[in-house]
């Protein structure tokens, strides 16, 4: 591959992160540069090491990868959407002391961990693919990394125009955006298959 494919391939794992984010930082109470750094580092080094877990995985896995990563996106960005959305439809309660903001960066820390998964699955499959290839996967999944971790952090800054824009409801917005991101990934790959089915 060359150093532009790679290129290419880090931004296009990126998309689904960045759209993510976008949701994310919508929610948030008007983030700081910081906190979009740490969501980015965070998505990024789980975009990182997701395609090196599928390239060592190999042709042994690559089926069942394929089969059921669409699902499995799915199906952990829809519910993180929901609950983003009855988070967001809930009475707002008063701030609480440094225990509940501390309990809430932890809670945070998790749900970040777990939408950076959700849309890293996609570079699993990428990773299992290129198993095949002559190609240093070391170098592919730091620049996916470093392309996530980039996107992510200008998506939550640009979700905190949005939020402001639509005010305490915002989480709303961001639950709507996950679920559309999960049924996105998976049309794509439902239509993929029937397309080669058809072919076939």
């Amino acid at each position: 591959m060359s150093p532009l494919s790679i290129l290419l391939v880090g931004f296009a794992m990126s998309t689904d992160a960045f759209a993510a984010a976008v949701g994310k930082g919508a929610a948030m109470r008007k983030p700081r540069l910081s906190d979009a750094l740490r969501a980015g580092l965070i998505f990024g080094v789980i975009e990182a090491i997701t395609p090196i877990i599928g390239w060592l995985a190999g042709r042994a896995a690559s089926q069942y990868v394929q089969a059921f990563d669409h699902w499995i996106a799915f199906g952990l960005l829809g519910i993180l959407g929901v609950h983003m959305i009855v988070a967001g439809l809930k009475p707002e309660e008063d701030a609480g002391g440094e225990d509940d903001a501390s309990g809430e960066q932890h809670k945070s820390f998790w749900t970040l961990a777990a939408t950076g998964f959700a849309t890293s699955i996609d570079a699993m499959a990428i990773g299992v693919g290129l198993a095949f290839l002559d190609v240093h996967i070391g170098v592919v999944a730091l620049v996916i990394g470093l392309c996530t971790m980039t996107m992510v952090t200008l998506g939550i800054m640009l979700g905190r125009v949005l939020g402001q824009l639509a005010g305490k409801r915002a989480e709303i917005i961001g639950g709507v955006i996950l679920i559309i991101i999960g049924c996105t990934i998976l049309y794509e790959h439902l239509h993929a298959a029937a397309s080669a089915a058809g072919a076939a």
